[in-house]
């Protein structure tokens, strides 16, 4: 069986690093499928994809399309957004039109059995690309319902997909409202839980990572591991820093902002400025340090002694979650949206309400105060992510969802 990826982008987000386990977890449930990757750019993305035995191609994308989106209509400005994406969506339309077109004589070459599209704007050129006569799948990353404007688009482009894999139920259940008809299955995304494991860890090297000097007194280390996505919950993070810094009585901790804006969308990411001179407004910028994404991210969570999940608005899944889980770190997660489904709160981590900084705040002195308690829950986190998110399960279920398809 042959099959194509379709991915925007070669950065190494959460949707990047989901396609990485996807590809890794086909091999292994079945070392004969021929599987090829399309990249609208090149990055570190590809040769980690090359080392699993995939074929990758590239089809550049022009520069209107890299920039449009509406991910900055979520955010505040949203008027002077909604104007910069419809004075931009004119010219962007031709582009789509004519860079479909490419798409389609690259696969037209490759003659697939089936495609499998992993970003929104790859769903939408599916549709450009006049892809009917071959099986199209699409995995769904977000909440569709959450944009109105995209949901619509989405729906006329629909029309040729087979079917779609949805990260969690949450998203399945939105995505439903947005592709009536359209067959859904539910695969929740994988780690490597060989990679990501317990181990030793090495904090003066991260507060190396952020530029801090060698400071041998004992510190609690908390962080926060996201791209620069405004809904992400920096903020809410650096506000329950302050709340934390000021109430309990605790010197030593400091707190871990690890990240950087990795994608091109126009108004919808923090830049690392901005988050600095909230720090300085709450007076905690001493506090806080700021690591710049790392490609090796298990060891930036057995450096922390608690890993923050903080997003504001409901998360489709969570991967940070999983990963910290898997490295045998107690978590504190933003209590919604298919985040919710990953764990059991008191079990094996503890969830606090979406945006409410002094409740978490107050939950991750819970933790530092206690060594006990997250020795507890990070092995209890490990057992949930060995049980649920290894790759051993993602590869089967998804060739199951295929061949549904094929049939």
């Amino acid at each position: 069986m042959r099959i194509v990826f379709l991915n925007i982008t070669a950065a190494l987000g959460g949707a990047e690093r989901a396609l990485l386990d996807m590809l890794a977890s086909l091999r292994e449930a079945d070392p004969a499928l021929d599987l090829h990757l399309i990249l609208a750019a090149d990055g570190p993305l590809s040769s980690r994809v090359r080392q699993l035995g995939v074929t990758v191609h590239f089809a550049p994308i022009p520069r209107s399309l890299e920039l449009l989106g509406d991910s900055s209509l979520r955010s505040t400005g949203r008027v002077r957004a909604a104007a910069r994406l419809a004075l931009s969506s004119g010219p962007a339309a031709w582009a789509a039109y004519r860079y479909a077109r490419q798409l389609r004589r690259l696969l037209d070459d490759l003659l697939p059995d089936l495609i499998h599209s992993n970003s929104i704007k790859f769903h939408l050129l599916s549709r450009f690309a006049g892809l009917a006569k071959v099986p199209l799948v699409w995995h769904v990353h977000d909440f569709l319902g959450a944009r109105p404007l995209m949901a619509k688009v989405l729906r006329w482009a629909s029309g040729p997909l087979r079917g779609a894999v949805a990260i969690s139920q949450s998203v399945a259940e939105d995505a439903r409202t947005v592709l009536p008809g359209v067959p859904i299955r539910v695969v929740y995304n994988a780690v490597d839980t060989d990679d990501f494991s317990p181990g030793p860890g090495d904090g003066p090297r991260l507060d190396a990572l952020a530029g801090l000097p060698n400071d041998p007194s004992p510190k609690l280390r908390v962080g926060l591991i996201a791209t620069y996505a405004r809904w992400k919950g920096q903020e809410t993070f650096l506000r329950a820093a302050a709340h934390f810094l000021k109430e309990s009585g605790i010197s030593s901790a400091r707190f871990y902002i690890v990240g950087g804006p990795i994608y091109q969308t126009q108004g919808s990411q923090w830049s690392q400025t901005e988050l600095e001179k909230l720090a300085q407004m709450l007076g905690i910028r001493s506090a806080v340090a700021f690591v710049p994404f790392q490609q090796d991210v298990a060891q930036v969570y057995r450096a922390l002694d608690v890993v923050v999940h903080a997003s504001s608005q409901p998360e489709p899944f969570g991967r940070t979650i999983v990963e910290a889980m898997a490295c045998g770190k107690p978590v504190v997660i933003s209590n919604a949206g298919g985040a919710a489904e990953l764990f059991t709160d008191g079990q094996d981590a503890l969830g606090f309400p979406p945006q409410d900084s002094e409740r978490l705040a107050e939950t991750v002195r819970s933790l530092l105060v206690d060594p006990q308690k997250r020795e507890r829950l990070g092995n209890a986190g490990r057992a949930t992510a060995l049980a649920r998110f290894a790759r051993r399960r993602y590869g089967p279920e998804l060739l199951a969802f295929y061949r549904d398809i094929l049939a």
